[in-house]
């Protein structure tokens, strides 16, 4: 019974096993009792964890390791709840940013996740390179749009932008230009005709 607890637990993997001697007593009813209880506590560890991973790979954040553990099952349960945190408040952070810039206009916004290394770093910058980007190049377009609404036509949009936002890069600036242009022919015709006395002329 022993042998097929230590087989199906140990090698197959099969957790949930419990040795059923009938009629043992003393040393062999404790070593049978000693048995079951490590393969009890083995199997609660074990399903435990494998829980918490599965609930993570599905995108759910919301469960912790909490059976009893100690030495290097300890280890791996105290790992894996940091993880969990780590990736919640990755998520959590990343949530925030995008619905400050996304949904509600604000910019400037940027993740802060603490204790995060690698792939997880990786990510956080990447989110607020993004976020920095698109303030610098919204801030810019506005403070042209700004300046062209106060009668300023000597700023332009100046901030790196790649895809559609230099689309609207371009396009503002070759505004500001006509406007320009525009203004100085009026104000050119104007003089002309108002100053100078010159009639005929043309903008």
């Amino acid at each position: 019974e022993v042998t097929r607890v230590a087989r199906e637990v140990g090698t197959e993997g099969r957790l949930g096993g419990q040795a059923k001697v009938p009629g043992v007593a003393g040393v062999w009813r404790d070593l049978t009792d000693s048995v079951n209880f490590m393969a009890g506590n083995l199997t609660n560890q074990v399903r435990n964890v494998a829980q918490v991973t599965t609930a993570v790979a599905k995108g759910d954040l919301s469960q912790k390791i909490t059976v009893d553990a100690r030495g290097e099952i300890l280890e791996l349960k105290n790992t894996i709840n940091t993880m969990v945190d780590q990736l919640s408040a990755f998520a959590d952070e990343v949530t925030r940013v995008a619905r400050e810039v996304g949904t509600e206009g604000r910019l400037g916004g940027q993740a802060d996740v603490k204790g995060v290394k690698g792939t997880w770093r990786d990510l956080t910058d990447s989110v607020n390179s993004m976020a920095g980007n698109l303030t610098s190049q919204v801030r810019n377009v506005a403070q042209v749009a700004t300046a062209v609404a106060k009668g300023d036509l000597s700023q332009k949009i100046t901030v790196d932008a790649r895809g559609e936002i230099l689309e609207l890069k371009n396009t503002m600036n070759t505004m500001v230009d006509q406007l320009s242009a525009f203004a100085d022919e009026v104000t050119r015709v104007a003089r002309e005709v108002g100053t100078e006395g010159r009639l005929g002329g043309q903008a």
